[in-house]
């Protein structure tokens, strides 16, 4: 099959290591299936949650950029504020129950030179941390901080994931700073947002 990119923006493909399909999730997005799709991602100072009702076997992963920000700036689930709220939200539509909800959390890394001080891999690590302590939804499993990018495949339905460390940030680096770059040039609006 060849991949494609569906009505909700996010690239879907045959994954030929877990011979299943996958979709995978760019920085912003957010996806919540109730089958065998794996949801995978490449992480750098990014951070992805894994929330899942192990009960119904239905789970999703978000892909957020920074903690918090303005929401009404044109791209709001880049920031883990919402991205967090769009994806536990979605899950209690789709009849998950919110006190069976459990969440494995990944990235966080230092990969981008330059923020030496109060880096955004490491603010990004704590927001997943408080926010989902807040919110009682118990963490089971966490790689989070350090300087390694990570590539992250979960699998809903069981709960398992599996997480490749990646021995150069440079790719990583490069394509959360581009998203960084595209977002701050896009216009401010209310609304919602596709980018092609």
């Amino acid at each position: 099959m060849k991949p494609s990119v569906q009505a909700d923006g996010v690239m879907r493909y045959r994954d030929s290591r877990f011979q299943t399909m996958a979709a995978k999730l760019l920085p912003t997005q957010y996806l919540v299936v109730d089958d065998d799709t794996a949801l995978c991602t490449t992480l750098g100072s990014c951070v992805a949650a894994c929330i899942r009702d192990p009960l119904l076997g239905i789970g999703g992963m978000n892909h957020f950029l920074l903690p918090e920000g303005q929401v009404g700036d044109g791209a709001p689930a880049r920031y883990g504020s919402y991205a967090m709220e769009l994806l536990i939200n979605d899950l209690l539509k789709r009849g998950a129950h919110r006190k069976r909800l459990e969440a494995k959390v990944f990235g966080g890394a230092n990969v981008l030179k330059g923020f030496t001080s109060n880096p955004v891999g490491t603010r990004n690590a704590e927001f997943v941390r408080q926010y989902l302590q807040a919110e009682h939804i118990p963490v089971l499993a966490e790689d989070l901080c350090g300087i390694h990018p990570r590539k992250i495949w979960f699998f809903p339905v069981t709960g398992r994931v599996v997480v490749q460390r990646l021995p150069h940030a440079h790719e990583v680096a490069v394509t959360e700073s581009a998203v960084r770059a595209q977002l701050s040039r896009a216009p401010v609006t209310g609304g919602v947002e596709l980018f092609e």
